[in-house]
């Protein structure tokens, strides 16, 4: 079993968001962690199926011209960064910290053509370093309200659908990964926050 307190993530911090915008109906928000991976075709085909979009928050280093990146854009998904190769940024002074995410924003724009306005630091970490960093690249820094611990949990995916399903709330911003276990679970998973209620929209930050 997951420790449901690494599941939920509270945070007073009003300098970056675990929360989306609030909608006429009660609504959550799909983000993808680590990409553009090679399960990035199935884990569109699944969503375009269902007719949802999502954010993904990609590693500029895995970024190349032949990903399907266009695909995900004219699905009406965003594209995020997720700094350039995963490293974690406390432990690097600012000036580092800033070259890197300055690094992956420009890379996945040159390449998609597309403005980065959303950025999610690797693993969750982050300091005043970093906010001042991406507050200076005019970006919005956005966590997780529920982490499904996908990436624990390839013995046992099921698990990953109750980690969210179980703690769902009006706005939350859901953490998954462009893993091949979360492509499994990923049409039972919209399914089951559909029964729940819930429309899943696309990002958006008061």
């Amino acid at each position: 079993m997951v420790d449901n307190s690494r599941v939920v993530y509270d945070s007073t911090d009003s300098n970056i968001a675990t929360k989306a915008q609030k909608k006429s109906q009660k609504s959550i928000v799909l983000t993808f962690d680590d990409g553009p991976s090679r399960v990035l075709p199935a884990i569109l085909d699944v969503l375009k199926e269902e007719n949802v979009p999502a954010t993904f928050f990609w590693q500029s280093r895995l970024l190349y011209p032949e990903r399907p990146w266009e695909r995900v854009l004219d699905e009406g998904h965003l594209i995020g960064t997720h700094s350039t190769k995963h490293l974690n940024l406390v432990k690097q002074p600012y000036e580092k910290q800033y070259q890197d995410i300055r690094n992956s924003v420009s890379k996945i724009e040159a390449i998609t053509g597309n403005k980065v306005t959303y950025f999610r630091p690797p693993f969750g970490q982050y300091n005043n370093d970093t906010i001042k960093a991406v507050k200076k690249l005019n970006l919005t820094p956005i966590l997780w309200r529920v982490a499904s611990m996908d990436w624990e949990l390839k013995e046992h995916p099921e698990q990953i659908i109750s980690n969210v399903v179980d703690n769902l709330e009006d706005g939350a911003i859901i953490l998954l990964h462009e893993l091949t276990q979360t492509v499994g679970i990923l049409p039972a998973l919209l399914k089951a926050i559909k029964e729940k209620g819930y429309v899943l929209a696309n990002l958006e930050i008061d």
